[in-house]
């Protein structure tokens, strides 16, 4: 009996696959919420607002990305979004006024646009497909690979769906 050889088509191919999920932070987003800092869980009063910032235990968000909002359906003045970003200033990484999301989203985003693709320079790439990332990073990552890269395909090295060819 003949031995059967298997032959990879994909890996004969010379399809390269990205996936970005590689280029997902790794760092959590911590949420501060001004509701904590509301007097009665209602409003800004400028005085207590003031006690609450300095019992606040800043440290705590050391090197992090913070995003900020309020989860309570209230007006927050202006100025204490200012305040917010001043005690954050030399501790946190990084502050937005964002959902947890929707800053999280924005470091990946960061990460793509640094990203060096120059080793793929005439390569056949194909961006993995993931129902669970932004389109908007899929978009990132045609701005960045286009240029570079002989073919780029989206979904799966053994059935992409080609998207560019030189």
């Amino acid at each position: 009996m003949e031995e059967e050889v298997f032959f990879n088509k994909v890996h004969a191919s010379g399809i390269i696959t990205i996936d970005l999920m590689d280029y997902e932070p790794q760092e959590d987003v911590f949420f501060l919420d001004i509701k904590d800092f509301l007097f009665m869980g209602l409003i800004i009063k400028e005085k207590e607002f003031k006690e609450e910032l300095s019992r606040y235990d800043w440290a705590a968000l050391t090197g992090k990305a913070v995003a900020i909002g309020c989860s309570e359906d209230t007006i927050i003045p202006t100025w204490v979004y200012f305040m917010l970003a001043d005690r954050l200033h030399g501790i946190a990484r990084r502050v937005d006024y964002r959902t947890t999301e929707e800053l999280k989203n924005l470091l990946w985003r960061e990460e793509l646009v640094g990203a060096d693709f120059e080793h793929l320079e005439g390569a056949k790439v194909v961006v993995k497909a993931n129902p669970n990332i932004d389109p908007d990073l899929f978009m990132v990552a045609v701005d960045k690979l286009r240029p570079v890269v002989a073919t780029l395909m989206y979904g799966e090295a053994g059935m992409p769906k080609v998207i560019f060819k030189r």
